[in-house]
């Protein structure tokens, strides 16, 4: 692939963009009241989301939502100590009673996967524009429903894919991509090596009587409650979750969508024309997780020039590379192009270390906060680019008017597209790897059986937001 000069203007203005945005501050007039925001989700992602928005711009944090009253409670003391009022949120457990207030201008969402979609429509219908973490959505028709909603009541929605506004990461577009120092680009490798495959035969119990579990399994199935007892402080569900399907995409739905969000836009790259993926669980059989613990998956795309993304996950043994665990690596006949969230690094063909590089930023010294707990939303090594994120966001807001600049980095069209392509590739390794060629005008593949399953079913009593399609 030879970097064409409408990649590199589409990777130039991304740049622009985010480099811009770095220095946006809010200005607020004497008789204007500060960014009405909520958050439905309060984990540790979610609680990460708002504590920075809370850095980097006027906000009153007017309610929080959990299912979880153990750790809603918590969040609204933590909350309360970081916002300036040092006022504490009004708190409630059921989202549609706090979207019913329709008193927000914004709203976070971190709650798991299964939640996305039917939390972001109704945010966005009670008048809230979205800060919404990835994957966007656990099927490819609520990710459309969700981007469909947004566009017909014009909301800005940005997405948790914060490396769109990573400093080190924008920088690598600048001094490697942009000169063109990788020359033809022929492929690129995506990866993710970390053990973080929850396993293990912990006993079903009973349900804690701060937790309600019934409302947190929502649209999924009703699993029997069996979450370790002592997991994460006290929180069973915390986290556990992320081993089943049920509530999510596995792995690749949770780590691959990063770096496929991030070679894209790097890249300067829409949807995939083909996408295929073999896996399973080779190594890990002993407990219930029944997530892959072994996948890998190609994406081929043609436009703007073609190219092939392969993704490859392993939750045992070793990575390949130790210092790029979770990492893109792009290839080109000039070199290639090592990138991950802490550092990136150029190392020309035939040399054996890298002739430029870059690394991380972290801002302790300006926030200290940062370096908090993960149950304290502390997050040091990605808070700089989740402010950026943010700034991004809340420019977007600013300039809704102008069709130019409504559009964040990480609009929920980007979030969708690399989502979408991630469950695809889980739809692939379900049928025996079978390559599905995608039409993103009709939202359909070339294979019947795979068409069958770009909605899930839903529990009884909750409604798919496509319901009908």
């Amino acid at each position: 692939m030879s970097i064409s000069r409408r990649t590199l203007l589409r990777s130039t203005a991304a740049t622009a963009a985010v480099a811009a945005l770095g220095a946006f501050t809010p200005h607020v007039r004497a008789d204007e009241k500060p960014l009405r925001a909520g958050l439905i989700g309060t984990g540790w992602y979610g609680k990460v989301d708002l504590l920075r928005l809370i850095q980097v711009a006027p906000v009153d944090v007017v309610s929080l939502c959990d299912v979880d009253q153990k750790q809603l409670t918590a969040a609204g003391e933590i909350v309360a100590s970081r916002q300036p009022s040092k006022k504490t949120p009004r708190l409630y457990g059921d989202y549609r009673k706090m979207l019913a207030e329709k008193d927000l201008d914004v709203c976070c969402i971190g709650t798991p996967d299964h939640w996305h979609a039917l939390t972001a429509i109704e945010a966005m219908k009670s008048g809230c524009d979205l800060y919404l973490q990835k994957p966007i959505s656990t099927d490819i028709l609520e990710g459309k429903a969700i981007l469909d909603t947004a566009r017909k009541l014009d909301r800005v929605v940005q997405i948790g894919t914060q490396r769109r506004s990573t400093p080190h990461l924008i920088e690598a577009i600048d001094k490697v991509i942009k000169p063109g120092l990788l020359g033809t680009i022929g492929h690129v490798d995506i990866c993710c090596y970390f053990h973080m495959r929850a396993n293990g035969n912990p006993p079903v119990h009973a349900v804690p009587d701060y937790f309600n579990y019934d409302l947190w399994t929502g649209p999924a199935p009703l699993r029997p409650f069996d979450a370790p007892a002592d997991n994460y402080g006290g929180l069973p569900h915390v986290r556990w979750w992320r081993t089943f399907m049920e509530y999510g995409n596995g792995i690749v739905g949770d780590m691959c969508v990063h770096m496929l969000d991030t070679a894209r836009w790097m890249l300067g790259l829409g949807w995939p024309v083909r996408v295929s993926s073999n896996g399973g669980i080779f190594v890990q059989k002993g407990g219930k997780s029944n997530i892959s613990d072994t996948q890998s998956a190609r994406f081929e795309f043609d436009q703007p020039n073609p190219l092939t993304i392969s993704w490859e996950h392993r939750t045992w043994g070793n990575a390949p590379d130790p210092e790029y665990p979770w990492a893109v690596f792009i290839h080109g006949e000039k070199g290639v192009l090592k990138a991950s969230t802490a550092k990136y690094e150029f190392i020309p063909d035939g040399k054996k270390q890298a002739t430029l590089k870059g690394t991380n930023v972290v801002e302790l010294d300006k926030y200290p906060e940062d370096n908090d707990t993960q149950e304290r939303g502390g997050d040091k090594d990605a808070s700089a680019a989740v402010r950026a994120q943010m700034r991004n966001f809340l420019a977007a807001r600013a300039n809704r008017t102008d069709p130019a600049k409504k559009r964040p980095v990480a609009d929920i069209e980007q979030g969708h597209i690399s989502t979408a392509s991630s469950i695809l590739a889980n739809l692939s390794m379900a049928l025996g790897g079978k390559t599905l060629t995608w039409d993103p005008a009709t939202h359909t593949t070339d294979d019947a059986a795979a068409n069958k399953l770009l909605k899930r079913p839903y529990r009884e009593g909750y409604v798919h937001p496509a319901e009908g399609v």
